[in-house]
């Protein structure tokens, strides 16, 4: 599993190696193919795979009754690195399923991660206090600001990682540039 994540995540699935992918696992060629008919069905488990660990130790983690909107999404960040680090591989290989799309994701996949990206909004966006913006502000537009904020630094990444190996890049030096602009947004909207 690990070799196949990592082979995906450095390679992307077209310049995959099932060669390599053996090579790096230590196991006979005939191994992968007694469990999957080929590589796209490898790949597709590696996604569900993923799918799992990204759901059960990421998001249903955070913490909803933290009502503040910046701190939940430290917390969330904080969540995220901490399953980062314990699977970096599943975390590597989403960023680059995710940044490439090269391979056509059947429907049911497409739905879960659908259905995830929901999840994760439902667990960021809910339930914040937006008492505690600026007298001087509207909090629903100042919160707004905030999430397209979040929502512009994200695609900044994926523009910015695009085409780049995932598994070479200092994502703790990406963290804290993110929790840095956290703190910036909070100094310019919070009482």
């Amino acid at each position: 599993m690990n070799a196949a994540l990592d082979e995906f995540a450095e390679q992307g699935y077209k310049q995959a190696s099932t060669n390599r992918i053996v090579k790096n696992a230590g196991i006979g060629k005939g191994m992968i193919f007694y469990y999957f008919k080929n590589k796209k069905e490898l790949y597709l488990y590696l996604v569900d795979y993923s799918l799992n660990i990204i759901q059960n130790e990421y998001l249903i983690m955070i913490d909803t009754e933290e009502r503040d909107f910046i701190e939940r999404l430290k917390q969330a960040g904080n969540l995220k690195l901490q399953a980062q680090l314990k699977h970096p591989n599943v975390f590597n290989f989403m960023g680059t399923h995710m940044l490439a799309n090269e391979t056509e994701v059947p429907e049911h996949s497409q739905k879960r991660v659908e259905g995830l990206q929901k999840l994760g909004n439902e667990k960021l966006y809910c339930n914040i206090d937006k008492s505690l913006f600026r007298d001087d502000v509207d909090p629903s537009k100042a919160f707004q600001l905030i999430t397209w904020t979040i929502e512009g630094y994200q695609n900044h990444l994926k523009y910015t990682l695009k085409g780049e190996s995932l598994t070479t890049i200092d994502f703790d030096a990406l963290w804290q540039e993110f929790y840095d602009y956290l703190d910036v947004l909070k100094t310019i909207f919070y009482r």
